[in-house]
C-alpha cells in the first residue's frame, strides 16, 4: 500500500498531465495501483498499525507547500521545520520527501585533486530576476572554490561583464585573505578569446589583472565541463540549497542572506570527497595562499566624461553630484570606486568624491564646494565677476544647507 505522501504525490503528477506509464516508471508502483488511487475521492484507508503518529505530522502540509514551490532538499526543509519547533530527525524527513525527488541519473568522473594553495576554479551561475533598485533584473553568481579546503565564495551581480568579473575576484581574494597560484576557467567570452588545440589565448586586460595578483589562468578542454567539476558541485549546491530558501526577492538580501550561508552552512558541511569541512582545510591551505591585500587594488573602473552644469553639479546615473564651483562649464572625468563612490577628476587631481545614492534621494553635495561664492541682497548665491568667466546659476546657500542636511 502506498503511503500518504506518496498518493499525493500519484494524484499531482496525473493532474500535472503525466501517463499513467510514466508515473509508474517514475514511483515503481504498478500501473493498476495508480489508476486506483487516481479514482479515489478519499485518501487511502490505513492498514492495522499505521495509525500512530509522528513527529513530522504537523510539518507536513508546511512540507507540502514548500515542495509545491518547488524545494525537495531536505537539508533546507530540515532547517525550516526544526525554527518551527520539530523536534524528530533528519531521517524521517528524507523518508517522507524521497517520492517527490527526481533521482538524476550520476556519471562517474575521476576526481582531480591538487595541493593546498594551488588552485581555485570559478564559474557563473544564473539564478533568475530579482529586485535591483526597484527594477526587476536578471541575476547571476560568481561563485570561485579552492580546490584543496573547497572553500567556497558566492557574489550575485546583474552583469557577467569584464569590470563585473574582476572585481568579484577581488572581493574573492579579499574573503580568503588570498590568492591561488592558478585560478581555472571555462571558455567564457570574458575570460578566453580563443582555445584551439595549439593555442589558448586570454583577454589581455583580464590576463593582466591576474597577472598583477601573480596569478597564471588555465582554461578547460572545450565541451568538458567536468574539468572543472569542484565548481560545477558548488553553482548545483548554491541553486539546490541556498536558492531553495526563502530570501527578499532583492539582489541586496541575496548578498546578505548568502555570506551567512556561506560562514554556518556551506563551508562548515564535511565534503563528500574530502570528509572533513571546508573551514578545517582552509585552516590548513590559507598557509600557502599568496597575500593580496600588500598592494592597492587593480585599477578596472571606466572613467566616463561629464560637463559640470551652472549650479555647479554633474550628473551621474540619474543622481546629481556637486563639484567645485570653479569648474562650472568645464568637462571633467568620473569614476565609480570598489567602495560604492564615485569620484571626479580634472586633468590632474580628485577634486570631489561622492557616495552612490539609490532609492528616491536625488542630490548629494557637499557645502565646500560653494566657497568662495557671496551672497547678494536678495539671498542668492553668486560669484565675484571677473573677465571671461561664467557666472553660477542662482540660488539660495539655504537651499544647499537645506539639502545637505537631508543626506545625513
Amino acid at each position: 500500500m502506498v503511503k500518504i505522501g506518496e498518493f499525493f504525490m500519484i494524484r499531482e503528477l496525473y493532474q500535472k498531465g503525466w501517463t499513467i506509464k510514466a508515473i509508474s516508471e517514475e514511483t515503481g508502483f504498478d500501473p493498476k495501483t495508480i489508476r486506483k488511487y487516481i479514482k479515489l475521492d478519499t485518501l487511502p484507508e490505513k492498514k492495522p498499525g499505521e495509525g500512530r503518529t509522528s513527529k513530522l505530522d504537523p510539518y507536513k502540509s508546511y512540507i507540502f507547500e514548500r515542495i509545491k514551490e518547488g524545494t525537495t532538499n531536505c537539508e533546507v526543509l530540515f532547517d525550516e521545520i526544526q525554527s518551527l519547533g520539530y523536534q524528530g530527525k533528519l531521517t524521517i524527513l528524507r523518508e517522507f520527501v524521497k517520492p517527490h525527488r527526481v533521482n538524476p541519473k550520476k556519471q562517474a568522473t575521476l576526481r582531480f585533486e591538487t595541493p593546498p594553495g594551488k588552485q581555485a576554479q570559478m564559474d557563473w551561475g544564473y539564478v533568475g530576476k530579482y529586485l535591483v533598485d526597484g527594477l526587476e533584473k536578471e541575476v547571476y553568481a560568481f561563485v570561485m572554490v579552492l580546490g584543496y579546503s573547497r572553500m567556497k565564495y558566492v557574489e550575485f551581480t546583474t552583469s557577467m561583464d569584464l569590470e563585473t568579473l574582476m572585481k568579484c575576484h577581488m572581493n574573492a581574494f579579499a574573503y580568503f585573505n588570498g590568492v591561488p597560484e592558478q585560478i581555472l576557467y571555462d571558455n567564457m567570452k570574458t575570460a578566453v578569446i580563443k582555445h584551439s588545440p595549439i593555442e589558448i589565448r586570454f583577454n589581455q586586460k583580464f590576463e593582466d589583472f591576474l597577472a598583477y595578483y601573480g596569478i597564471v589562468p588555465k582554461a578547460c578542454k572545450p565541451h568538458r565541463p567536468q574539468t572543472k567539476g569542484k565548481v560545477e558541485n558548488v553553482v548545483g549546491y548554491l541553486k539546490k540549497n541556498f536558492m531553495q530558501r526563502k530570501h527578499e526577492p532583492t539582489i541586496q538580501a541575496l548578498n546578505e542572506n548568502v555570506r551567512k550561508w556561506l560562514d554556518k552552512t556551506a563551508n562548515l558541511k564535511p565534503n563528500a570527497t574530502t570528509n572533513e569541512s571546508p573551514l578545517k582545510r582552509f585552516n590548513l591551505e590559507t598557509k600557502y595562499l599568496k597575500t593580496s591585500n600588500l598592494k592597492p587594488v587593480f585599477p578596472i573602473a571606466k572613467w566616463e566624461i561629464r560637463e559640470v552644469s551652472r549650479d555647479s553639479f554633474i550628473s551621474y546615473r540619474g543622481k546629481r553630484y556637486s563639484v567645485p564651483y570653479r569648474f562650472v562649464g568645464k568637462s571633467v572625468k568620473i569614476k565609480e570606486t570598489l567602495d560604492h563612490h564615485i569620484e571626479v577628476y580634472d586633468e590632474y587631481e580628485c577634486i570631489a568624491k561622492h557616495p552612490i545614492l539609490y532609492g528616491k534621494t536625488e542630490m548629494h553635495m557637499n557645502l565646500e564646494h560653494y566657497k568662495g561664492l557671496k551672497e547678494t541682497q536678495k539671498g542668492l548665491a553668486t560669484r565675484l565677476h571677473q573677465p571671461n568667466e561664467l557666472e553660477v546659476e542662482q540660488r539660495s546657500l539655504q537651499v544647499y544647507e537645506q539639502l545637505e542636511g537631508s543626506e545625513t
